[in-house]
């Protein structure tokens, strides 16, 4: 019960644009900002490595656009049949339509994108997409990739060694974690270079801290690291 108090008063900060660490994706972020507004303009796909932040950034566009973003994951379009998704897009009032994860989608789920591709042209509807690989390298129908590979594509670039720590310090800061330099140093240097695998290392670590009643410390950083790979 105190675990389940704990984690609860120390709520993670929604994704948004303003704490998306950029680094060499400035012009991505630029971009993604002209879309919140009424008229979201020209459609996107984003593609990049597990952990780059795609999902952050439809989720943070989808919750910030004026137009009232709709985000649906590949798993939520994979257990929808099209008719349904169809009938439900027809019934929205969100001018920005976002689809996470198009690369996982199965092949009835390839049918109803493709179709809401159709929907979204003919209502005058701009699209945001994400996927984990260029529209060229998509293992899907022929016609979806093709729809996917008509939008303005950017790749999200890896973060470097000082943005990854800026962004584990943000987390930390949202978490309410008070964390040295030297478990930030630590976790790089031998913690997978992934931003999902870094910033799940950091929560378990706040969780046995909060749980064990340790300040966070790096002979606690090592305890995790260790556990973890049993």
């Amino acid at each position: 019960m105190m675990r389940q108090l704990l984690l609860d008063i120390r709520p993670i900060a929604a994704p948004s644009l303003n704490n998306f660490v950029a680094g060499a994706n400035r012009d991505l972020l630029a971009h993604l900002r002209t879309m919140t507004g009424p008229q979201p303009g020209t459609s996107v796909y984003l593609w990049g490595d597990s952990g780059s932040g795609r999902t952050h950034l439809l989720r943070a566009l989808a919750a910030e656009s004026a137009a009232r973003g709709l985000y649906l994951d590949a798993e939520q379009i994979n257990g929808t049949q099209p008719d349904t998704l169809n009938a439900a897009l027809q019934a929205t009032h969100a001018r920005l339509w976002l689809f996470d994860d198009v690369h996982l989608l199965e092949p009835q789920a390839q049918i109803a994108l493709f179709r809401a591709f159709n929907l979204a042209q003919a209502r005058g509807i701009t699209l945001a997409a994400a996927g984990a690989t260029s529209p060229r390298d998509l293992l899907l129908r022929e016609d979806l990739r093709t729809r996917i590979g008509q939008m303005l594509p950017f790749c999200i670039q890896a973060l470097e060694d000082k943005e990854r720590v800026e962004l584990l310090q943000a987390h930390a800061l949202a978490r309410g974690m008070k964390v040295e330099q030297d478990v930030f140093d630590y976790l790089l240097r031998h913690g997978r270079r992934d931003i999902r695998s870094l910033l799940g290392i950091l929560d378990l670590l706040d969780e046995h801290s909060l749980t064990r009643q340790r300040p966070v410390t790096l002979p606690l950083l090592r305890e995790v690291m260790q556990a973890r790979l049993i």
